[in-house]
């Protein structure tokens, strides 16, 4: 197939793009050309900008079979793309979030059943809006892809900015951890989530249907950051624990993230996307993941750290 990326280096489409040619399809990748590096050779680049109408507005003449959007976060430029891309594409793939998912959850085990509704993150209720937008039209096919917290090139936080806590984890320096360490959270390695993607998105069987990919395999938030610091060469951080209230309270960013997403336990049955793609199942471990990660895209101890509202450097 031919198989468009929009975006293409993300923490996600980076390793669907390599995936997809690994599969043997004809992939292109429309971006500003600024993050290409290590992009495979095959894949062919179309150097543009998303936000000029102009620009954008010459993809559809290339008739691909398939559209993989990983950059939308609004419902006005859904609307755009089918605007542009109805009549012009085999199909279209929305990159929604797991994180649109009811919450509080009703209950620990998440299937695509459970209906989209988060009050506590715009993010979320944005990407749900989109979802109901694509799902009520019926001209242009369509797959939803609903990832959860995938990673590639940076270790997972429990809260706060990355490398800021990368940075005070080398200096032996106290982190900050919602709640008391024990609620279970699912990471998915790009790596895994990929080739699943792959199969799917060119699934006759996915079409006019939503699917979250993950990892079957939670851990504790607490097993998480000590993992990440081992990957580090830290072997004792210092975590401290604080209320997700509390926290979300003095932080108000930080809402979204904690109490509509990362403070309940969660665990993602797959089995949809099992009967659309047949086995599955994730086999990077979360040493080896980070591992990779650290290995691949290290902080240096003393790198400048900044908040990511006021640029301002943080001691």
């Amino acid at each position: 197939m031919r198989i468009l990326y929009i975006g293409g280096t993300g923490e996600i489409s980076f390793e669907c793009v390599h995936a997809s040619v690994a599969a043997g399809h004809d992939v292109y990748v429309y971006n500003r050309g600024n993050r290409n590096a290590g992009l495979p050779a095959e894949a062919r680049l179309i150097r543009g900008d998303l936000y000029d109408d102009a620009d954008y507005g010459r993809l559809p003449d290339e008739h691909f079979d398939v559209v993989c959007q990983f950059r939308l976060f609004d419902v006005k430029g859904l609307e755009r793309d089918l605007r542009f891309f109805t009549g012009h594409c085999g199909r279209y793939v929305f990159i929604s979030s797991a994180s649109a998912y009811r919450k509080p959850l009703p209950d620990w085990r998440v299937t695509e059943a459970l209906d989209l509704h988060n009050p506590f993150w715009e993010y979320s209720r944005k990407k749900a809006d989109m979802e109901r937008v694509l799902s009520e039209q019926d001209d242009l096919p369509f797959v939803i892809v609903r990832p959860s917290h995938t990673y590639r090139t940076g270790l997972p936080v429990s809260a706060g900015e990355r490398e800021l806590n990368v940075s005070r984890l080398l200096r032996g320096k106290p982190i900050v951890q919602h709640g008391d360490g024990t609620s279970l959270w699912t990471l998915t390695h790009a790596r895994d989530f990929a080739p699943a993607f792959v199969s799917l998105v060119t699934s006759d069987r996915a079409l006019e249907q939503a699917f979250h990919i993950t990892s079957e395999d939670p851990q504790p938030w607490d097993t998480i950051t000590r993992a990440a610091a081992k990957a580090m060469g830290v072997d004792e951080p210092e975590i401290v624990h604080v209320p997700s209230e509390t926290l979300a309270r003095y932080h108000g960013d930080w809402e979204g993230q904690l109490l509509g997403d990362k403070t309940q336990s969660v665990y993602f049955d797959n089995s949809k996307l099992r009967s659309v793609i047949g086995p599955y199942s994730c086999s990077i471990s979360l040493e080896e993941g980070f591992g990779l990660t650290w290995s691949e895209h290290a902080v240096p101890a003393d790198a400048p750290t900044f908040h990511s509202t006021g640029c301002r450097r943080v001691q």
